[in-house]
């Protein structure tokens, strides 16, 4: 039986136009912001961007991978490489974008016939094997990297304006395109396919397409934000770009924001952010603090900061759940 889409809440829709009117106001923001604060509010959409892209994946498709860093470090290489060949560096973050895709699909047809813990150690071989070989490339000359030179000959204050705005238009793009495509038959395909593959699969759900389809989104999504990342930070080292930091990263976010949720993965970069900011100083004590609130949330938050505000009787914002109905269904 076929679902429907559910109208939305009168809270959901108040919720998007609020949405809407931030979003509004942080495309402006630069104009009055510091330096510093548009620097700090990109890395954060960045951030969003990961944690979206994987709870894509392992929330809803029951993906879970160690080795997205793969194609965070492969947005970025495909920038580098096409900013040698003669293109400008922003036109550079989505055209190589385009060709992350590719690769990702090409990718899919070996990794998606794993299961479960093979998928996850396949992932992570993968990331490894593409990054050994991106830094036998001369360009990129071993560890010790290459800089986006061309990013230099652009005016400071217009680069950061421009790589913040493009972060922001990428994210909300992402969320946008994620929760309508997850509110429709997707959405249910996917769920039905972490629930069980073999029941989705007997019920006529095509899992490898819908597997395929969710791994590229994915993908061309952590690629992106790779390549913004570059263009922040201008220098591309493999063992920085390619580092499983960034798979850490997305499964914390996406663990403490609520796994499987739409707005967990938000909450989830949002608090990643604020701990990094406070406590980043602090070294290898930092990390080890992620660690232990990770541990502590899966022990007694297991649904994150999203299923600690449903325990106390309230619906998760713009649940995806709740939009997805069978055509008997009561509303």
């Amino acid at each position: 039986m076929m679902a429907r889409l559910m109208p939305l809440a009168a809270q959901d829709r108040a919720l998007i136009l609020c949405g809407g009117l931030l979003a509004i106001g942080l495309a402006l923001l630069p104009a009055v912001a510091s330096a510093l604060v548009v620097d700090k509010l990109t890395l954060l959409f960045i951030y969003v961007m990961l944690a979206v892209m994987w709870n894509l994946m392992a929330g809803y498709a029951g993906l879970v991978s160690v080795g997205q860093q793969a194609f965070v470090g492969l947005g970025g290489y495909a920038m580098v490489r096409l900013v040698e060949a003669g293109m400008p560096p922003f036109p550079a973050i989505l055209a190589g974008a385009v060709l992350v895709a590719g690769v990702a699909w090409l990718l899919s047809g070996f990794v998606l016939r794993m299961k479960a813990g093979e998928f996850a150690i396949a992932t992570w071989v993968l990331a490894e094997v593409i990054r050994s070989l991106v830094s036998f490339d001369p360009l990129i000359q071993g560890e010790t990297g290459t800089s986006v030179l061309a990013l230099n000959a652009i005016d400071p204050d217009l680069r950061r304006t421009t790589i913040y705005l493009m972060a922001l238009g990428v994210m909300v793009v992402m969320l946008a395109g994620t929760w309508r495509l997850l509110a429709g038959r997707l959405g249910a395909e996917c769920q039905a396919i972490r629930d069980d593959e073999e029941a989705a699969a007997s019920v006529g759900v095509s899992t490898m397409r819908v597997k395929r389809q969710v791994y590229i989104i994915a993908s061309v999504g952590c690629a992106v934000a790779g390549a913004l990342w570059l263009a922040s930070a201008i220098t591309f080292q493999p063992r920085t770009a390619f580092g499983v930091q960034w798979s850490v990263f997305m499964l914390f976010m996406v663990l403490v924001g609520g796994f499987g949720s739409f707005t967990g993965p938000i909450l989830g970069a949002v608090l990643f952010f604020a701990l990094q900011e406070v406590f980043g100083d602090f070294g290898a004590w930092y990390l080890a603090g992620l660690g232990v609130v990770a541990i502590l949330f899966a022990l007694y938050l297991p649904r994150g900061l999203v299923g600690l505000w449903q325990d106390r009787g309230r619906d998760e914002p713009l649940s995806i759940r709740k939009r997805l109905a069978a055509p008997g269904d009561q509303v």
